[in-house]
């Protein structure tokens, strides 16, 4: 059953979460998952660090819950695993919606709401970005400290102001930092793309203090923060940014780094997982 072919309309600041509770009434009526623990979210070229975590107990198509559109990315297959990873009921989207596709910023966010509604008290976002920092390379995992949100818009609706201090856990940083020394931090910026960005463009980026950027995540961490879950951020550079090497960028590369880093990617999120 296809219970949503397009993204439902917000209107009023209580319709987002009123529509990720019905998804998330869904979710339990097809995985038999009363409550569901944490959620991961796989960017760009992650979806091979999913396969690592190991077989779904249930894996669906996220166009069989109320609120969700068509995916639309290559290497965003839209499904949602339902998972048990040690003693833990995970969510795990198989990519996500992005602002650039033109459905809003509701459908963005609409991912982690629902898996907050389903019980998940902790949100992981990934994605493939470009690495703007002196010295990063294709394939480097980079733990997310903090944001710049370049999308001229928010996900929440209404005046309910929300802190974002701290918003990249620093609890689960320094957990994934125990568990992987080489692991380095570093402040993201969310583009809206679809396009890549010019030369002159990440040399602005980089004199405001980003040292990785992408299309995705930030808008959702929000979304998470509000909903009240506790946040982690991991960003697999996948190339350099323009103008950095002279070479042209393109999706696939982006794809072929997450293939590449898998066994590492799925190593360290299996075991972020048993220590949360």
């Amino acid at each position: 059953m296809n219970a949503s072919s397009a993204p439902e309309t917000v209107d009023g600041p209580s319709a987002p979460a009123s529509t990720a509770e019905d998804a998330a009434a869904r979710l339990r009526e097809l995985t038999g998952v009363d409550s569901h623990d944490v959620a991961l979210v796989m960017g760009s070229g992650w979806v091979p660090a999913a396969d690592a975590l190991g077989q779904p107990e249930h894996q669906l198509q996220v166009t069989e819950l109320p609120g969700f559109p068509q995916p639309a990315v290559a290497g965003h297959s839209g499904k949602i695993r339902s998972c048990r990873i040690g003693d833990k009921n995970a969510l795990v989207f198989l990519g996500r919606t992005h602002y650039y596709e033109g459905h809003g910023v509701g459908p963005v966010a609409h991912g982690v709401r629902t898996a907050v509604a389903a019980g998940c008290k902790t949100v992981i976002l990934t994605n493939g970005c470009g690495g703007l920092r002196d010295g990063m390379r294709a394939g480097q995992p980079v733990l997310i400290r903090d944001h710049i949100n370049l999308t001229a818009t928010s996900p929440i609706v209404g005046a309910h102001f929300v802190d974002l201090t701290n918003l990249y856990s620093p609890r689960l940083r320094a957990l994934c930092q125990e568990i992987d020394s080489t692991l380095e931090e570093g402040v993201y910026a969310q583009v809206t793309g679809p396009h890549y960005e010019t030369p002159a463009e990440i040399g602005m980026l980089r004199t405001m203090g980003a040292d990785l950027v992408g299309m995705s995540t930030v808008l959702e961490a929000i979304a998470a923060r509000e909903a009240g879950a506790e946040v982690l951020g991991v960003s697999l550079v996948t190339n350099l940014a323009a103008g950095m090497t002279g070479e042209p960028l393109n999706h696939e590369e982006v794809l072929q780094a997450g293939r590449d880093s898998a066994s590492r990617m799925g190593s360290l999120l299996a075991r972020v997982l048993d220590r949360i």
